[in-house]
Parts: structure tokens; C-alpha cells; sequence
């Protein structure tokens, strides 16, 4: 009995001292920010199977706190022509973009290629506009906000390819998308995104910018906590459906993460600098990224939405976990350090599980 006795209480006090607890093993991550070793990181929400693992908020930032998504909202207007093809506003992804814009004509730069463009062009960064915000070439979102109208600026815009022939990626794209969605449904694009997508995900705290005409930008600008960003990425993660309920459908779902396009020469794993991955390329879809981590122990590929500063959705599908990250390290190659963050920490620990 006196053996039995001790083996329990030997037992007992290795559950409680020697194995540590999921919140206890990733607070590494919150030693590692407070360390400063990751600037600027300000949230960071961890979901495994839609249940809450993590949630820690840095630097002055809260848990309601709206922050700037950047581009990677561009990823939910993804996600917002889905629904809008769904439901019939948009016939597929064939349409002609210029012809949900007929009150804009004459058309300024006029070129006939121009009628060729499409949606899927426009969600695949193919549309061929003379703009190009990657490297940097040409970014003119900059030159849109300066205007009063931002839609009829970007139908104005001359061609520099063909479209559907040349991958540049501009935000030009993503505003034309909030446009024919606003034009097909007759509705704005806020509404349609609250009756459609943010309210049956219960987000109801968000911040939307518009052009001097009331056009809500798709492109970014749009304010949204950290938390609800996790729960776009539970919606992908789960091919479409939250809480049991289908907001949109697994075909378009899986339609928009495919590998559609090789961004040449760019890994983000790379640039975060992390000293066990193996660099892997990154990839485009519709609006949303992949890109593989890659070590000697495990292998995973991540579906993820991006913005600049450090704003991510990543989904994990293997491992049913969805991460999102908030930050400000804008136009810094520290914006990439969640990559870094997901390598060295939360990919090891769910590996193990």
C-alpha cells in the first residue's frame, strides 16, 4: 500500500511540475516578444479544431483592440466574390469586369484588351494594369487615394499586358472586386459583407475606409481584431462552414487556395530568417497565399492571407489550427518574423501531438 502510495504521489507531482500545459509550453512566445526578440508583434491568436489554445496581446494592444489587416483583407474579398458567385450576383468567374461598370463610360486609356479582362483575373493579379506593388515598380494605390473616385480611377488606368498573361500585384485588383460586388448585389460592399460573411462569423466590431463617394475600399485599410481575423481563418480551415453553418461553398474554397501561381524568388520563410526551415516557394490562388515549412523534423503547408506590418491568417489544415497575427513592423523584412514564430514554436509543439 506504503508503494502504491508513493508511485501516486510521484505521479501526481510529475503531471504538475514536469509536464507543462499547452497556454504554459507557448508562452515561450510571449517570453521571446517581451524579450524583444519579435518587434512590434502586437496580437497573436492560436485556434486548434475552432477551440481557443492562445491569445496574448502586446505592446499597449488589447483584445478588442481594431487593428489594420492591410492586405490581407484582400484575402476576404476572396472570400466575398465567393459568396458573391454562390448566390448567383456574379455568374462565375468568367465575366467581363468591364461590364459592371457601364455608368463609367467613355472609359479614360482606353484599350480594347480591356474587354478581355475578367474576375478571375482580377483575383489572380493578372489583370494586366500598368501597376505593380511588389517590388515596388509602380504602386499606385498611393496615387488612388489622392482622388475622389476610386473606382473610376482604376477602370482608367492603362494596360501594361495583356490580361490573364503577366502576375503584378496591385491593390487596383481587389478594389475592382468590392465594386462589382457592390454593383452585382446592389448593395454596399459593407453590407454585403456584414449580412453575409461578418455576421453569421459573429464580428460585429470592424472599421471600414472609403473613398470621398462612399466606395469602401477591398484592398485594406479595414479595421478588424485579432481574434475575428482568426475566425476567417476557422472558415477556411473548415472548407467553408462556421458553427455548423455554410457561409460559402467548399468548391470555391477550395478554388481559391489552389496553387494557381509561383511568385518567383521569394519565400517568407526565408526572409523571416528562420535557422531550421528549409526556404520553400511561395505561392498564389485566388487572393490567398501557400507556402510550405519545410524542416528536417516535419513538413507542413500553410494557407495564409498576408498584409503588410505582420498581418497573417495562417491555416494549418493537417493540423486543424488556424494562427493570426497582428503587428507594425510596416515595409520592414521584420514583418515576416510570424514565420519564424509558427517554425520555431507552434508548428514543433502541435507536431508532437
Amino acid at each position: 500500500m506504503k508503494q502504491f502510495t508513493l508511485i501516486l504521489l510521484i505521479l501526481l507531482f510529475t503531471a504538475a511540475h514536469g509536464q507543462k500545459t499547452v497556454e504554459n509550453k507557448l508562452d515561450d512566445i510571449s517570453t521571446a516578444v517581451n524579450k524583444g526578440l519579435y518587434p512590434n508583434v502586437e496580437g497573436l491568436v492560436i485556434t486548434k479544431n475552432g477551440k481557443p489554445i492562445y491569445e496574448k496581446y502586446f505592446h499597449g494592444f488589447k483584445k478588442d483592440s481594431l487593428h489594420d489587416s492591410r492586405s490581407a483583407f484582400k484575402s476576404v474579398a476572396g472570400l466575398l466574390a465567393g459568396i458573391a458567385i454562390d448566390k448567383g450576383f456574379i455568374k462565375n468567374v468568367n465575366e467581363k469586369v468591364y461590364s459592371f461598370f457601364p455608368e463609367y463610360k467613355p472609359y479614360g486609356n482606353w484599350n480594347v484588351l480591356k474587354d478581355s479582362m475578367t474576375v478571375e483575373n482580377l483575383l489572380e493579379m493578372k489583370s494586366g494594369f500598368d501597376c505593380e506593388e511588389w517590388n515596388g515598380d509602380k504602386d499606385c494605390e498611393d496615387e488612388m487615394q489622392n482622388t475622389q473616385d476610386w473606382i473610376k480611377f482604376c477602370l482608367d488606368l492603362p494596360l501594361k499586358n495583356k490580361p490573364g498573361s503577366q502576375w503584378d500585384y496591385t491593390s487596383i485588383n481587389a478594389m475592382l472586386l468590392g465594386g462589382i460586388i457592390a454593383h452585382s448585389s446592389k448593395m454596399t460592399v459593407s453590407d454585403f459583407a456584414d449580412k453575409y460573411l461578418f455576421k453569421p462569423l459573429g464580428i460585429t466590431s470592424y472599421k471600414w475606409t472609403k473613398d470621398p463617394l462612399g466606395h469602401e475600399t477591398a484592398a485594406g485599410s479595414f479595421y478588424i481584431s485579432t481574434n475575428d481575423m482568426n475566425k476567417i481563418g476557422q472558415l477556411v480551415l473548415n472548407d467553408g462552414v462556421f458553427n455548423g453553418k455554410r457561409i460559402v461553398s467548399k468548391k470555391w474554397i477550395k478554388a481559391m487556395t489552389e496553387k494557381r501561381h509561383k511568385i518567383e524568388n521569394f519565400s517568407n520563410v526565408g526572409i523571416s530568417k528562420n535557422k531550421i526551415a528549409i526556404p520553400q516557394p511561395a505561392y498564389y490562388g485566388y487572393t490567398w497565399y501557400n507556402e510550405e515549412v519545410k524542416t528536417e523534423n516535419f513538413k507542413y503547408n500553410i494557407v495564409f492571407a498576408s498584409g503588410n506590418g505582420g498581418q497573417y491568417i495562417m491555416v494549418v489544415k493537417d493540423l486543424n489550427l488556424v494562427v493570426s497575427f497582428t503587428g507594425k513592423s510596416y515595409n520592414s523584412s521584420k514583418s515576416k518574423l510570424p514565420f519564424d514564430i509558427l517554425t520555431s514554436y507552434v508548428l514543433p509543439y502541435f507536431d508532437k501531438q
